[in-house]
Formats: C-alpha cells, sequence, structure tokens
C-alpha cells in the first residue's frame, strides 16, 4: 500500500550494516516523523500544510497529559504516556492505513508484525508490546481513556484547519463525536463545535 511520506523511511540507510539496536529503532521510529497523517491528505488537506504521524502522536501525549493532572487524577498517568507514545509504532511499516481500506483485522495484524519488529530490538520490548496491546484491546480505563484522547486530537486538528480555511472538515468533527463517550472530553469537543460556529 503506497504512503505518501517527505521522504523515504530512514532505516534504509542502514541496509547491509550493523549497528547498536537503539540506533536501529531511532531510524525505524524516525518514519513517524515523515509519514503524512494520510487521512488529511485524502481531504484535501495540502502537503505543506499536513501533520506528520509523529506531530499527531506528540499532541495525543500531551492532551493526555494535561487532561489526566486536570481531570482524571484515577488513571495511571505513566501507562497513558507509554501508550500515548507508543500507539502509532504499528504505523511504521504498516503505514497510516485510513478506514475502508482494510478489514480491521489485516490493519491489525499488520501493525502488530510492524510494532513485534520494532520491539524485538529492546531488552524491555515484551512491556512496550504489551502497552501497545492493551491500547489497541482497548479495555482498561487508561486504554478506553487514550483511544478517545486520540480521536479528540484529530477533532482539534480539523478545528486547526478549519480555521487556516483549508476545507471543511465536518466529517473528521462527525467522527470524533461518535467516538467521544466521557463527559469532559465532549465538553471540549462542544466548545470546538461553538468555535466552529462563531468562526470568521
Amino acid at each position: 500500500m503506497t504512503m505518501e511520506t517527505k521522504r523515504a523511511q530512514a532505516i534504509k540507510h542502514l541496509e547491509g550494516r550493523k549497528s547498536l539496536p537503539i540506533i536501529e529503532v531511532f531510524y525505524e521510529f524516525n518514519h513517524l516523523k515523515s509519514l503524512y497523517r494520510q487521512g488529511w491528505l485524502r481531504v484535501g488537506i495540502p502537503r505543506e500544510h499536513c501533520e506528520t504521524v509523529a506531530e499527531h502522536t506528540l499532541g495525543v501525549t500531551l492532551l493526555a497529559l494535561f487532561l489526566a493532572d486536570e481531570y482524571f487524577p484515577e488513571l495511571d498517568k505513566w501507562k497513558l504516556m507509554l501508550m500515548g507514545l507508543l500507539h502509532d509504532f504499528g504505523e511504521i511499516y504498516a503505514g497510516d492505513i485510513v478506514p475502508g481500506k482494510m478489514t480491521l483485522e489485516d490493519k491489525h495484524r499488520l501493525e502488530r508484525k510492524s510494532v513485534e519488529q520494532v520491539f524485538a530490538r529492546l531488552p524491555k520490548g515484551n512491556d512496550y508490546l504489551a502497552v501497545w496491546e492493551e491500547f489497541e484491546a482497548g479495555q482498561t480505563a487508561e486504554a478506553r481513556f487514550m483511544k478517545e484522547i486520540d480521536r479528540l486530537e484529530m477533532g482539534l486538528q480539523a478545528s486547526v484547519y478549519e480555521h487556516e480555511k483549508l476545507g471543511d472538515l465536518s466529517v473528521f468533527f462527525d467522527s470524533t463525536d461518535r467516538a467521544l463517550k466521557t463527559g469532559r472530553l465532549r465538553d471540549i469537543l462542544d466548545a470546538l463545535r461553538r468555535l466552529r460556529a462563531t468562526a470568521p
């Protein structure tokens, strides 16, 4: 599956060469810095304005930190930070697969293969894989929260793009609306809708 990126995967520079595992992992996750979020490109956001997966990951992690500190002290903040930082590692090799391009089972299989390949290089790789799997399963309080934060970040980014006059991104607000179950997070979405209604 072809993905639009800023440049080729950095790990290709190490083909046929031996290096330290941490260097190899850095070259692998470096790809997330150049992998565009394909859903934005699909709706016409120009490449020069399109966020990368790594930028999304940063947004998710910071939102989780700030919102957990303010409203959800019962959640395990360390686990939230790990989930935020690691949840997109499946896209290193699978790419940013947009909804409807394949079944969820096939998407999960490709992404799991990716995280296994990357985390196998690290001494605590099984621990990181367990965190990724917990996020994917969405069964714990932390995983459910992070699933919602993942969508909330998308809604917030859609708001930024609309304020930059890059299109009507109602479909992303609708997707965020369907995903959010937590009252405090829905309050943020409601505030975004008020911003949309009063945009110049």
